[in-house]
């Protein structure tokens, strides 16, 4: 059975793979061509990340598809119903690259709290020679530790996202419409663990009580966070995007940036990805990443050895 991993897989997933009897084929072949390629090659599992979108089109011009997988959480680049009402199961990986995003979003809270995406800029023009300048600019930083993030979004990234601030110090509140309590155990190098029970809040309150703001939302067909959201929140909060684009309103968001009720955004996603926009690149007071919430080689590793383990459960 062939497989294309069409956005690449890691070694070790290929491996496994190759292992049960499976050939896995990781070039990348442009959108226009995936079909054409599909048939030609006789493509039984089709393997994606954020890059590669299955439609109806797809799904209906490769009748030989008995499996679309996809290496990550969301799943708004398939359309997966469509998928199952013509018998094709559609997997993803829910879990591995949790630990991964969530490290980010606190790469760029900590950033953020200490000016390290303005600094970074500045220092290579300006370090020789306004050194104590910049020292005095930046010298008003503050602690993560003791103050309070809210988190819109509780599943498996949410959850790993609030374990380490939890276990930094940090009051976490949340919000789901789903998730109505969930008990996490942070577990230590030294087999202890120790476990808290949060409780759902109100969407508002969770604005309204937090420090600090982080999305954790798959797509949406508007704004999780706009204008009037944005209203309820501290002065001086910072947000942190890095669920998916268009889940916040980044015009928004720059007008919040620009009368300082918001201090700083760390963002990892974009709604006119992949081509964001100049006032949002060129900001001073956001932090920037170019969609890498789970590119570390640990969740690529996850990833591979999550999607050929249930590949293997399904067709053999």
């Amino acid at each position: 059975m062939r497989i294309l991993a069409n956005d690449g897989i890691s070694q070790v997933g290929i491996e496994k793979l190759k292992q049960n009897g499976f050939e896995v084929l990781s070039v990348h072949v442009a959108q226009e061509q995936l079909a054409n390629y599909i048939n030609q090659h006789n493509i039984e599992v089709l393997l994606v990340r954020s890059a590669t979108e299955v439609r109806k089109e797809i799904i209906d011009a490769c009748p030989g598809l008995k499996l679309i997988g996809r290496g990550g959480v969301g799943l708004d680049n398939i359309d997966v119903q469509y998928a199952e009402q013509k018998g094709i199961p559609v997997i993803n990986t829910p879990e591995a690259s949790s630990d991964s995003v969530a490290e980010l979003v606190f790469a760029h809270l900590y950033g953020g709290v200490r000016f390290l995406y303005d600094a970074n800029r500045n220092m290579p023009l300006d370090g020789d020679s306004k050194f104590k300048e910049l020292k005095k600019g930046y010298a008003k930083g503050t602690e993560l530790r003791g103050k309070t993030l809210g988190i819109v979004g509780f599943g498996k990234i949410g959850q790993a996202t609030a374990k380490i601030a939890l276990g930094i110090g940090m009051k976490v509140l949340y919000h789901d419409v789903e998730v109505a309590s969930k008990t996490l155990t942070l577990s230590f190098f030294d087999e202890q663990s120790l476990s808290f029970t949060l409780q759902n809040s109100p969407k508002q309150e969770v604005l309204k009580n937090s420090d600090f703001i982080s999305l954790h939302v798959p797509q949406q067909k508007q704004y999780i966070l706009g204008k009037s959201d944005m209203d309820l929140m501290k002065d001086g909060v910072g947000i942190i995007n890095a669920a998916r684009g268009g889940v916040l309103d980044e015009v928004a968001l720059v007008n919040a940036l620009e009368s300082g009720k918001v201090a700083f955004a760390g963002l990892d996603v974009y709604e006119s990805e992949p081509n964001p926009e100049i006032r949002i690149l060129m900001h001073p007071n956001i932090s920037l990443t170019p969609h890498i919430g789970a590119a570390t080689l640990e969740a690529q590793e996850r990833i591979g050895l999550e999607l050929a383990t249930t590949i293997i459960q399904l067709l053999k």
